[in-house]
């Protein structure tokens, strides 16, 4: 018995001494500002930045040479600057983005064709048919975004039935957009004062079956890629879309679209065209109490040459 117990503590022995150097020897030496970097990030793990969660991004931005086209949507560009100034590097500037949804297929401007009656979700319901409506391009209204998203930043309009995003909350993590069967949300920049102009439309039939199935559906009819100063407007499969790159937020090509798919958002109100002046009355004739305060040596004259010009027409008549 005690040589049983004595063999085993030897070969326990022996294996930790064993495991202890082969530890030591392959070791694995973290940078510690892996662990800085990770604890600057806000911790959400949403999967924004293209990573996945915080502890993905923390090393890709370690082992990146410099933060281009690395940004953290939930934090932002406070948290950016604290991972620059952790790696010792300038610090890259990102326009901030929020989520956008491109369509505005109301129930009164898409009409419901049919009712649904399946199981509550977008994606499912996309690969069943086209919708409720005869437009396969736009809002399902069953929520997927809304459950995708974790700051409750989209909500599902009830009159409407189309998704909207809460601007206060939204983080432009991209959830959403990954979630979306039709693609209709996108992520595009914030604008100063939050100001955007985008087509709030994604769909490509021509233009007369598109406004057939939705009265405010974009036409392609490229009125507002004429309009553009900018070159900021292009159209594609019969359908407008505006680089927020290039948009200088004129609102030239909101006012000559014909179905109002263009949207402007948060601008102050368009001022209204100012009436024009009445024009000037002819001088009226002078009256008897006028001509009579008149009646004095140093105004007789001026008033007969008031009267002989008053009374020139009727002679030549």
């Amino acid at each position: 018995m005690y040589i049983a117990i004595i063999l085993l503590g030897t070969v326990g022995a022996i294996a930790a001494l064993i495991l202890f150097a082969v530890s030591k020897k392959f070791e694995v030496h973290e940078d510690p500002r892996i662990g800085q970097i990770q604890e600057a990030l806000p911790g959400a793990n949403c999967g924004g930045c293209g990573f996945p969660g915080c502890g993905g991004f923390a090393n890709a931005c370690f082992k990146a040479e410099a933060l281009d086209g690395l940004y953290c949507p939930v934090g932002g560009q406070e948290v950016m600057k604290k991972v620059a100034e952790i790696k010792g590097v300038a610090v890259v500037a990102a326009a901030p983005k929020i989520a956008v949804v491109r369509c505005n297929g109301t129930c009164e401007a898409r009409p419901r064709t049919n009712t649904y009656d399946g199981a509550s979700n977008c994606t499912i319901a996309a690969s069943l048919y086209r919708g409720e409506t005869g437009c396969s391009f736009g809002c399902f209204g069953l929520g997927d975004c809304v459950d995708a998203c974790e700051f409750d930043a989209i909500h599902i309009n009830p009159v409407t039935r189309i998704a909207e995003v809460v601007e206060d909350k939204c983080v432009a993590c991209g959830a959403c957009v990954k979630a979306c069967p039709t693609k209709i949300i996108e992520l595009r920049k914030k604008g100063p004062k939050s100001r955007r102009i985008f087509v709030s439309c994604m769909n490509k039939d021509k233009g007369g079956v598109a406004r057939k199935v939705c009265s405010n559906a974009c036409i392609g009819c490229a009125r507002c890629v004429k309009e553009c100063a900018f070159e900021a407007i292009t159209v594609t499969s019969n359908l407008a879309y505006i680089d927020d790159t290039k948009c200088r937020l004129c609102r030239k090509c909101v006012v000559v679209c014909p179905t109002k798919a263009i949207h402007e958002l948060n601008f102050p109100p368009r001022k209204e065209p100012k009436p024009d002046a009445p024009k000037a009355a002819a001088p009226a004739a002078l009256s008897l109490v006028e001509a009579a305060r008149a009646n004095t040596p140093a105004a007789k004259p001026a008033l007969a040459e008031t009267a002989v010009a008053t009374a020139e027409p009727a002679v030549k008549d």
